[in-house]
């Protein structure tokens, strides 16, 4: 379900008090509330004035794009509803110049109508500026197709922005009206948008939505106003499974209901890309979402100029995000403007808060995909290798305790959120399936435990990472160095006795860099009860592993993730450490 919490003072003032709060923010900024417009409060009114607006919820979209070399006025209705025509009309009145105003909205008709009657009362109450105002309609998403769209065209994305962004620059440096119109015009014929999400948003002050994609779905499609998309997929592909589905949307030329852009897929075509971000999905998702478009259009030899990314034009708190693409001219084209013109005008300075930074270059050649795998962990090559009593069931064993983590992610994840910081079962599984790897790759066989252990300890250290990678780390790197200790040069065969040496000299070795102490609410708990009960053999130790675990719940935390959680909500919970439980579902599986 969508996210139908938020943060404000009442919901009927939400819009006046944001933008209120970005007038605090961008001091360029002038604010009439009563109409809800946003204007720069010094013009120069020797040049083109720059108008947008529309529904609110879609920050910094519009208003964050007011400023210095971008818009001049945006005017704002309440969340997700167009601003009234006299509201718009005060906006035109408030950027009046000298050498004109430019109107920009998106393809929405709320927005088309209220605009446009604006302007033509405008222009019928100053028959000598009638010619002063011009109108450029963006609709560029390219889910809605030519027969479902008909008369009515393409909804309005993201891709508005970089019209607002290149307009805006070229009025900044004196064009005249009508160049604004035109190359505003261009640019906007030649966007395509897709939107993906895994949730619809949910605007304040509203009851509960009815409707819901599923955990398991996402949406190809959707509106920025909770319209619904065209296709649902389940499960959720990865996104090299799903970007080259949305770029067939965009650059289709076969597709009779999407074949929007010109297309030659010659190896000549150049792009800008725009990645947005819908809302609620994290910077983290958002880059990886930048490198797989990325990749995807240089293997179909689309050559991307520029690349630009964040939080351009929301749907509220909409987890998801859209894919742009500006076809830019080629150079035969002679009645267009030159594609390097319009890539300095997109690379122009703009002094507002939600225009993004660019590098000003096309981006760097795609890496691959998969990292190198991990070389097997070196030791001094005279030591004596020490094997396990029988290999094949210790690598069986490892392979279990890696297939009991991963299994149990979701319910130490689950413990984390709680206790944590909700990323302890990801470690762990992250852990596991590299150990995995490293078997597959013969790099642990049983027969060199000492190779063996270190290779556990360097997958600790470079897949884990964190304090429990770094934990783990140091116990098996310590383990190692014990094994070798133990077998003294002289033991070629691992024993109980071996094993319980090692295992005490790697606790006192770990013990050395935390201070978490039995009993700590920490991994450290049931590690050592495993390694004090060794000497009564690996069932009783295990068993008292799991029983410190178990006790973990009942703990106050003294160290780790949990010391700066509410104590009385551990309590209330009844929950175990998670780092205690991941060592508990090890050695339980071995």
């Amino acid at each position: 379900m969508a996210l139908q919490k938020h943060l404000l003072n009442d919901a009927d003032t939400l819009v006046v008090d944001s933008l209120t709060g970005l007038c605090a923010v961008n001091n360029q900024l002038a604010f009439d509330p009563p109409n809800k417009v946003v204007y720069k409060a010094t013009l120069d009114r020797s040049k083109v004035a720059l108008i947008c607006g529309g529904g609110s919820g879609h920050e910094p979209s519009h208003a964050g794009f007011v400023g210095e070399g971008m818009l001049s006025a945006a005017v704002c209705g309440n969340v997700f509803a167009s601003p009234n025509a006299s509201q718009v009309r005060r906006g035109i009145d408030l950027v009046e110049n000298d050498a004109g105003t430019l109107i920009l909205v998106k393809n929405y008709t709320g927005d088309i109508l209220n605009f446009g009657l604006a302007a033509e009362q405008y222009a019928a109450e100053h028959a000598d500026k009638s010619n002063k105002v011009k109108f450029v309609v963006v609709g560029e998403d390219v889910a809605v197709g030519k027969t479902q769209g008909g008369i009515v065209g393409r909804r309005g994305l993201a891709g508005v922005v970089l019209v607002y962004k290149i307009a805006g620059a070229l009025a900044a440096q004196g064009g005249s009206l009508e160049e604004v119109h035109d190359v505003a015009q261009y640019v906007a014929s030649r966007i395509g948008t897709i939107g993906v999400g895994l949730e619809h948003c949910h605007v304040p002050g509203t009851a509960a939505p009815t409707h819901s994609i599923l955990a398991s779905e996402i949406e190809i499609g959707l509106g920025i106003h909770n319209e619904a998309g065209n296709q649902r997929i389940s499960p959720i592909p990865p996104l090299s499974q799903l970007i080259p589905q949305l770029l067939d949307y965009i650059t289709s030329t076969t597709d009779p209901e999407r074949s929007f852009l010109p297309f030659k897929h010659d190896g000549k075509d150049e792009v800008v890309l725009l990645v947005n971000n819908l809302g609620g999905l994290s910077e983290l998702e958002l880059g990886g979402v930048v490198r797989a478009a990325r990749d995807e259009l240089a293997e179909r030899k689309i050559v991307v100029s520029r690349v630009i990314s964040g939080t351009i034009m929301t749907s509220l708190n909409m987890p998801g995000f859209s894919i742009s693409l500006v076809l830019l001219p080629r150079a035969e084209d002679t009645q267009a403007p030159k594609a390097s013109f319009l890539l300095s005008l997109l690379d122009a300075p703009a002094q507002t808060p939600g225009w993004k930074w660019s590098s000003g270059a096309p981006p760097v050649t795609p890496t691959p995909l998969a990292p190198p795998p991990h070389p097997p962990a070196k030791r001094a090559a005279d030591a004596t290798a020490v094997s396990a009593s029988k290999p094949s069931e210790f690598v069986t064993a490892i392979q279990r305790a890696c297939d009991a983590v991963v299994a149990a992610e979701a319910e130490i994840t689950r413990m984390d959120t709680i206790a944590g910081d909700g990323d302890c079962g990801l470690t762990l599984k992250s852990g596991a399936q590299a150990v995995q790897k490293a078997v597959a790759a013969k790099n642990i066989t049983g027969t060199d435990l000492v190779g063996d252990l270190l290779a556990v300890a360097k997958v600790a250290e470079t897949d884990m990472g964190g304090t429990s990678g770094a934990l783990y780390s140091i116990f098996f790197s310590a383990l190692a160095q014990g094994v070798q200790g133990a077998a003294g040069g002289q033991l070629t065969t691992a024993t109980p006795e071996l094993w319980a040496t090692a295992l005490t000299s790697a606790l006192k070795k770990l013990y050395t860099y935390t201070r978490a102490r039995p009993p700590s609410r920490t991994l450290v708990d049931p590690l050592a009860a495993f390694v004090e009960s060794y000497d009564k053999g690996f069932s009783e130790a295990v068993k008292a592993a799991a029983a410190a675990a178990e006790h973990t719940k009942d703990v106050d935390a003294k160290a780790g993730r949990s010391a700066y959680v509410d104590s009385a909500l551990l309590t209330r919970e009844k929950v175990a450490d998670p780092g205690a439980w991941g060592v508990k579902t090890i050695l339980e599986a071995i």
